[in-house]
């Protein structure tokens, strides 16, 4: 499937995970909305531009298993959290429970945030690797106590690719009322998602990853109970204005200023490339993939993989490197090889990222394994 990408044919791409890759049609339509709105800048911004956003919603809920009503875009996930962090009424001696798996970017939010207001970020520690849901969710909980007011989550974290147990966590802690927020950036297209049925009250996800959606489109779903309660950081038009939307709650996120949303309005063409190329079957050979690769890593360093069963990892793995590894080892690959993967250390450890999507094969992965041999 790599000729329906746009994808260099000369270089093996392993790095979905970062940046992905956008197929020819989806990234053809999202063109011809850029010309349709250069064509007649006026008409498109102000006719026909909050009836489009108004379908990329309907069908990305349909997509989500949520109502689209309940659903911000943004250009990423960073941005949608830092607009709840804001949002958040947190004071000195309130604590926020987080794994230490999550998102550098949004632990600096959090940790500015955290400074400016005094309150504290427990980054609870989950052993690796992961054993069981039950052993996983016990020692996460252990970090909850009588001054958690939020728990912030990925569902796939982004460093050690690992899928978390999320459903039971927030229901955990919805009971316990302490405001749930979910990191679901590498989940959309990837994994199968059902927002309504994870007792979560804020979720954010992107489109252009896994839902190979153009750069910049992400999304952030609110329960409906906490609707009324975020305002955006940028006030425009839509604060007490006329513009339409189907409560006040899309009015003030819907418009931000004056900015090209073509990538909004693409979504529902993303939607319809990996439906119509059945995705959750792309999603099982993927996932094959995976664990072979993790298998020939683990068979050439020596090293164990983070997780002792496959049902906590999707299409994309982490796996411990040598305590040789050259220091630039991702330039090697690339340089030497055009293998574009990333080499990263967490927790002072090395780590190679492998991602599979639509366009990868068993070859893809050999290259990688040779390339390996040959460096080390």
């Amino acid at each position: 499937m790599k000729n329906l990408f746009l994808l260099d044919p000369n270089i093996t791409y392993l790095n979905h995970g970062s940046y992905g890759s956008c197929p020819s049609s989806v990234f053809n339509d999202y063109q011809k909305l850029q010309k349709r709105l250069e064509q007649q800048p006026v008409q498109f911004m102000t006719k026909y531009l909050w009836k489009y956003l108004k379908e990329s919603r309907d069908t990305l809920g349909t997509f989500l298993n949520c109502d689209g009503d309940d659903l911000l875009l943004f250009a990423n996930p960073t941005t949608a959290i830092n607009n709840v962090i804001e949002n958040l009424n947190l004071n000195k001696g309130d604590e926020v429970l987080m794994t230490q798996h999550e998102y550098g970017a949004l632990v600096r939010a959090w940790s500015r945030s955290s400074k400016r207001n005094n309150f504290s970020i427990v980054q609870q520690p989950v052993n690796v690797p992961v054993s069981s849901k039950k052993n996983f969710i016990k020692q996460f909980l252990a970090g909850i106590t009588m001054n958690t007011k939020v728990v912030f989550i990925s569902q796939i974290t982004s460093q050690t690719g690992l899928i978390f147990p999320i459903k039971e966590i927030c229901e955990y802690a919805t009971k316990k009322g302490i405001v749930t927020i979910v990191d679901g950036a590498h989940v959309p297209g990837h994994i199968d998602l059902n927002i309504s049925n994870l007792e979560c009250d804020f979720y954010t996800g992107t489109c252009h990853k896994w839902l190979c959606a153009p750069k910049g489109s992400s999304f952030l779903y609110v329960r409906k109970s906490f609707q009324a309660n975020i305002k955006p950081q940028v006030v425009s038009w839509g604060e007490e204005g006329d513009d339409p939307g189907p409560s006040q709650f899309q009015m003030d996120f819907q418009w931000q200023g004056t900015k090209d949303m073509s990538s909004f309005l693409s979504i529902p063409s993303a939607i319809h490339f990996i439906e119509s190329n059945n995705w959750k079957e792309n999603h099982k050979l993927s996932k094959e993939l995976i664990l072979e690769v993790s298998d020939d890593l683990k068979n050439l360093f020596g090293t164990d993989p983070l997780f002792k069963s496959e049902d906590w990892v999707g299409q994309m793995v982490s796996h411990p490197l040598p305590s040789n590894t050259p220091e630039n080892l991702k330039e090697m690959l690339w340089e030497k090889f055009l293998i574009e993967v990333p080499v990263f250390e967490w927790k002072k450890q090395k780590y190679i990222r492998v991602s599979a999507h639509f366009y990868n094969d068993r070859n893809d992965m050999k290259t990688l394994i040779n390339a390996l041999k040959i460096i080390f």
